[in-house]
This record gives structure tokens, sequence and C-alpha cells, in this order.
């Protein structure tokens, strides 16, 4: 009997993913625990394996589709069942991307909405909505996807003359490539124009801003290229889970300047000291032993808001916000957060190692849920020499209620002991829930941060 491979849930928040890659191809032999797929969720890029063994008979989903979580992905047939027969009875059409959602925009934010989950995902019209519809020469009305659509325009393929293979007639992807090539309907008469000439999109291109008065307007810049880039799993959550918290979130902030000598002078040492064993201590290990033991003094900075309470937690998870790469077109990057869970009773050794690790693995697309969940306080650092920032602010990430922004150490002018000399200063910046954190608690909490960090020997007891 056929086996249908579904979408899995690989996150406790996912309620769609996009397939970004298939390992396998028609025919191919897979065995259990083999990857078949990766697959861009709203945290990550994950691979996904199978628990079945048997032939691969049919693929159910473009590579770049976004289906919804349950979906059918793919059909195996198992050990001597004919392969043709499994793909004639896996199911219905390939899906596309911006595949139609088995529910509606509105009941999914209704959905949301009752259950007050910030972490629930309520795709946009724009990303997950219904095949469009647009009216043709004839007057009549033709059901198409929106990448199909898309395709058609870059192509210049008339979608009235196509034959529509989707469910219901429906135009899908494949129906306009083939039209393109000449097999399967007319292109249009914008086709063979200029890009000057070419028949707009349906979307129409944005208004050219004017030039500030004295600066001379030449378009676009050398080097650079104007272009749309449809937005990635990971970016909407970036974006959505960041508008959450800062309107729905009562931002505030708190500031110390941190005197670094004795911290670098100790950090040099020990790394000396561990040197022939490959390990480098960061000034970002200490700091986060020091948010940790400072929660321990200060548990409210290490709660949560939960509605009618506040959840104190009992042990203190730093999330690190670990930035992903751009590569060289100006796509990819965004941010994860990866969790060092009972960082009070840890090491310095212990916390460098798991956040060398987690930050492999989340550049290399292998951090799994786990690895990013159950965080109670957070930490972004930008004080690194390429950057050299001096300050700055961070946005809280729900449901912890504080976050922790470090800046560089630099050089500068100081006061001690009534004498001006050069000392390293590091600014440190506390993003705060107010319905958790008051202000008093946050200068409170920064006076035992700044003194554990100008003090660092009681970091190593």
């Amino acid at each position: 009997m056929p086996i249908q491979i579904e979408m899995p849930r690989l996150s406790d928040t996912m309620e769609e993913g996009t397939l970004v890659k298939w390992r396998v191809a028609v025919g191919d032999k897979v065995n259990a625990q083999d990857v078949i797929a990766d697959v861009e969720t709203d945290k990550a890029t994950m691979e996904v394996p199978v628990f079945d063994e048997g032939t691969i008979a049919r693929l159910a989903v473009d590579e770049g589709a976004t289906v919804p979580v349950g979906e059918v992905m793919c059909v195996i047939a198992e050990a001597g069942e004919d392969v043709e027969a499994a793909a004639a009875a896996g199911g219905g059409e390939k899906k596309e991307a911006a595949a139609q959602p088995k529910e509606s925009t509105e009941q999914r934010a209704e959905e949301t909405s009752a259950d007050g989950g910030a972490d629930s995902i309520a795709s946009s019209q724009d990303n997950a909505g219904p095949a469009a519809s647009s009216s043709g020469s004839g007057g009549g009305r033709v059901k198409i996807s929106p990448l199909a659509r898309k395709l058609a325009d870059e192509h210049g393929v008339d979608v009235n003359a196509i034959e529509g293979s989707g469910p219901g007639g429906r135009i899908i992807k494949r129906d306009v490539l083939e039209a393109a090539k000449g097999g399967g309907g007319g292109v249009s008469a914008s086709a063979g124009k200029s890009e000057r000439e070419a028949e707009p999109a349906s979307t129409p291109a944005p208004k050219p801003v004017e030039a500030p008065s004295g600066v001379a307007s030449h378009g676009v810049g050398p080097g650079l290229e104007a272009k749309t880039v449809q937005l990635s799993g990971m970016r909407k959550t970036i974006a959505r889970r960041l508008v959450e918290s800062k309107t729905g979130v009562p931002h505030f902030q708190v500031s110390v300047a941190v005197a670094m000598d004795e911290l670098m002078s100790l950090r040099a040492t020990i790394n000396g000291q561990l040197k022939e064993q490959g390990v480098k201590i960061s000034v970002n290990d200490f700091v986060m032993k020091a948010i940790a033991m400072s929660c321990v003094q200060h548990p409210v900075v290490n709660a949560s808001f939960g509605g009618d309470e506040i959840v104190y937690h009992g042990s203190v998870n730093v999330g690190v916000a670990i930035a992903l790469p751009i590569s060289a077109d100006g796509t990819g990057g965004g941010l994860l957060v990866a969790t060092v869970r009972g960082v009070e009773s840890k090491g310095l050794r212990a916390i460098s190692n798991e956040v060398k690790t987690l930050a492999g693995k989340a550049r290399s697309g292998g951090l799994s849920p786990q690895e990013m969940a159950d965080s109670t306080i957070a930490i972004s650092n930008l004080g690194m020499p390429q950057y050299g920032v001096t300050s700055f602010s961070a946005i809280v990430n729900p449901p912890n209620a504080a976050i922790i922004a470090v800046g560089a150490a630099l050089e500068k002018a100081v006061v001690r002991d009534g004498q001006l000399a050069v000392g390293l200063e590091m600014s440190v910046t506390l993003s705060g829930d107010h319905r958790v954190i008051d202000g008093a608690v946050a200068g409170e909490y920064l006076a035992t941060l700044r003194s554990m960090l100008e003090n660092p020997a009681s970091l190593l007891v």
C-alpha cells in the first residue's frame, strides 16, 4: 500500500513549511532515517527524514512551495509494489508556492487570538491566499496561482491561452513554463518587446523617490541592482515577532558603563593558559555568566509576564542572538536565538563550548527547535571588533522580560580616583518589559551585573 509522507510539524509554532530542496528523486530507494528534503520552518531550515523503507513513487510538492503541516509531500511505494501504481494512488496534483491554505486568514487569526499564543503563526493574504483570479480579454475568469501569475508576467505568457492542469482547471507553475517553451499556450505580444516596452506586471512597480534638493539623481548606483526579494519564512517570523514585541510589550531601557580593564586582563591570562587545549574564552562568555549570576540575585529579571501572573523561572536559560550570513546577492541572513540552559551553574569553558557549538549549528542550518526553546533572558552582542558598536538597545524577545545589549569595549578617557586616565569601557543596556520589571529593579540588576564584570574573579567561583 502506498505510504504518504506529510509535511511534519518541526516546531511547536510551525503551521506551514517551505520545501527548499528535494534530496531524492522519483525511483530512488530510501531507508528509515534517510533525509528526503530540506524544509524551511518559521525558525530554521531543517532536514526531513523518513521512517519507512521503499521507493519514491511521486514528489507531490515543488521546490519553493509553501504548504501547510499535514499536506502530502511525497508518496513511497513499499517493497514489491508497482511504483507507477503507487504514484497514481498517491493523491492529488502537485502543490506549488503559495498553496491554498486549509482555512482562511480570518479563521486562523481568530484562533491565534483565542489561544493567546504569540508564537502562533497567522498567515497573511499575500503569502497563503487562495489562487488568484483575473479577468481575461474574453471577459471570463482565469484561475491561476500567484506564482504562476508572476511567472506568466515574467515570460510574457498570455494566461488566457493556457489550459490549466491543476485542480478545477487552475493554472499552475508547470503550465506556464510549458507555455513559455511553446508547448501549451500562447506567448503574448509583449514578450518580444524590450524590457522598457513590456506590459506592466500585475503589481505596479514603486515610483522612484525624488532626490533631495541639490543632489543629482542618476537612477541605480554603480554595482547596485533594483529588485524585490520574496520574504523567507524566517524573515516573516522575525518581522511578525518583533512587531508583536515592540507594539505589545511596554519597553524601557536602562544603561550602564562598565570598566573592562580587569576582565580583559583576566581573560588574556586564562586564554594563555588554555591555548594548548584549543580553548578561547570570549568577552561574551563572561557577560553571559554575569547575566545569569545577577539573575540569581534579582530573579524578577529572569521572569515572564503571564497575563494575570508573573512566572519566575527555576534556572537561567540565556538566549544568544546569532546572526546568519548574508549571501553575495544580498539574500539570506536572518537571526536565530539559541538557548544555553542553566548558565548560572556552568563554568566559562562549558559556556564557551556550548555557544560555539550552537552558533555553528545555526549557521549551517542544523539548529533544532529544542535548541531554540525555553530561554528566560536574552543577550545581543554587537561589540565585536569588526562592528565597533558603542551602544544600542535591543527588542525584548517574549516571553522573556529582559534582553541585554552589549557594545564594544573601547579605550576612553576616564576619571579614576580624581585622576584622568585611559581605560577600557563597555556599554551594557537592559531593555525590559515594564509589566514585569520596574525601573529601580533594572537599575539594581545592572549595578550587580557591572560589579561582577568589574570584579571578574567572582565569576570563576
